[in-house]
């Protein structure tokens, strides 16, 4: 771990502080997490929830554009967007307004039926990320899980291929580590574990072409399933040759490829696989499609289409382990296709990258300003900081380099300053209406943060 220097018994003294203001500041927030630690397990709807370094979650009142106020009437600059889930920014005019109509004005919201939206959202996907054939989940994970079973099934192969401390959302077979002999194990503190994930998948590590190719040579991994940078764990971002090296590295050995672009996907209107001439078998979205609405969806090139189609064996119609009852529903897809259509489209990836560049350079001359030496990696509308001079190259860098304790302090004290930082790392994200002022008062808050922290350095 970096910064052994800092004194942590100062850092835990000035996390203390962040937390007691926050708490009396917040009574609201804190009644109700009493509340709740009776009736929701982890005091919480969804685990993850509960990972606020506040001391206590922060409950949402209203989340408008790139604005959210909490039900003590506290207003954040908010650069969280929902972890990526609400990248188009909260509530965005013709999402809503597709919503409504769909709701209320033509009724129907999940009937098992498809609908025409659809059909629109299958046609802009594919012309943004150039595969043409597209289903549709509920989330990203899903869209993961059925990908991966598609492809094992047409390949007849048993294993998949992942990077070492990827994030593929929860399907089984990627929550997989290596141990310090280098052999594949499932990932500390992995819930239940249905089988052990030796038997199900290989690990390597990013930017390793040399291990993708040996991993790759017996011919029995069906499917690598890769972000084209990894965004999880830190950012890592593709060294020179790599992503060519991996996609060739396939081609020769018969193995199917999926780009998972759910958090890529901020760099541009057909995420990195457009941006950077990529050529996967397939391609998995989900969180910012329908810019809140729950939606995950995975498309397919014509070759492994046909294959599927020419599969007489999976039954990929009924029960054979692929789609859901709520997949595909009318409210999803309608709120998907306005998204695209009116709010995610060039326009908006241009302001939403210019409103970046001025983060990550307002972030680079705080952290000279203060002496920190800390990095930022830029993804499109998305941006990361991490405690290393240099970024991160592999998955096990950005791992080592983790401080939960500097995390904690950082994100509490941003909180107590009106900014929301993603509660899971240090990435920020613009969205369509984060305007130039919104970033400032960011890089201020961060400046304020960070001049504390080295200030007795």
């Amino acid at each position: 771990m970096p910064h052994a220097d800092l004194d942590r018994t100062r850092l835990q003294s000035l996390l203390d502080r962040e937390q007691a203001q926050f708490a009396a500041e917040h009574p609201r927030s804190v009644q109700l997490a009493e509340r709740a630690s009776h009736a929701l397990l982890h005091g919480v709807p969804m685990p993850w929830m509960a990972k606020w370094a506040s001391g206590t979650p922060v409950f949402l009142a209203e989340a408008r554009g790139a604005r959210v106020t909490d039900v003590d009437g506290v207003e954040y600059v908010d650069v969280a967007l929902g972890d990526t889930g609400s990248m188009p920014g909260h509530s965005p005019a013709p999402t809503v307004e597709a919503i409504i109509s769909r709701a209320q004005d033509r009724g129907g919201i999940t009937t098992m039926m498809p609908t025409e939206d659809a059909i629109a959202v299958g046609e802009e996907l594919g012309r943004r990320f150039g595969v043409p054939a597209w289903q549709f989940a509920l989330s990203a994970t899903d869209a993961n899980r059925f990908a991966l079973r598609m492809c094992r099934q047409v390949q007849q192969r048993s294993k998949i291929l992942i990077f070492l401390h990827c994030y593929h959302g929860t399907v089984d077979e990627t929550v997989a580590s290596l141990d310090a002999d280098g052999n594949v194990v499932s990932r500390p503190g992995n819930v239940g574990p249905a089988v052990d994930p030796a038997l199900t998948t290989k690990v390597v590590p990013f930017n390793d072409l040399d291990a993708v190719r040996a991993a790759l040579a017996p011919r029995d991994v069906a499917v690598v399933i890769a972000e084209p940078a990894m965004t999880n764990v830190g950012m890592v971002l593709p060294e020179d040759g790599f992503l060519k090296g991996l996609e060739e590295a396939c081609a020769e050995t018969g193995t199917l490829l999926i780009y998972d672009e759910t958090h890529t996907m901020s760099t541009g209107l057909g995420g990195c696989v457009r941006a950077w001439g990529l050529h996967p078998d397939a391609v998995t979205l989900g969180k910012a499609l329908a810019a809140g609405v729950p939606i995950g969806a995975y498309g397919f090139t014509a070759e492994l289409r046909d294959r599927i189609h020419n599969d007489l064996v999976g039954d990929y119609l009924d029960w054979g382990g692929v789609g859901g009852t709520l997949a595909g529903n009318a409210l999803s897809l309608a709120a998907a296709r306005a998204t695209l259509e009116q709010v995610l489209n060039e326009e908006a990836y241009t302001s939403m990258s210019m409103t970046c560049h001025r983060y990550v350079a307002g972030v680079r001359e705080v952290f000279a300003k203060h002496g920190a030496p800390w990095h930022i990696v830029a993804l499109g509308a998305r941006a990361e900081f991490g405690y290393t001079p240099e970024p991160h190259r592999s998955g096990a860098d950005a791992l080592e380099s983790i401080d939960p304790l500097l995390d904690d302090l950082i994100h509490a004290a941003l909180l107590n300053r009106g900014v929301m930082l993603t509660p899971f790392h240090n990435m920020a994200l613009m969205g369509p209406t984060t305007t130039i002022e919104d970033v400032d008062r960011v890089v201020g808050a961060l400046d304020a943060v960070v001049g504390e922290i080295f200030s007795a350095v």
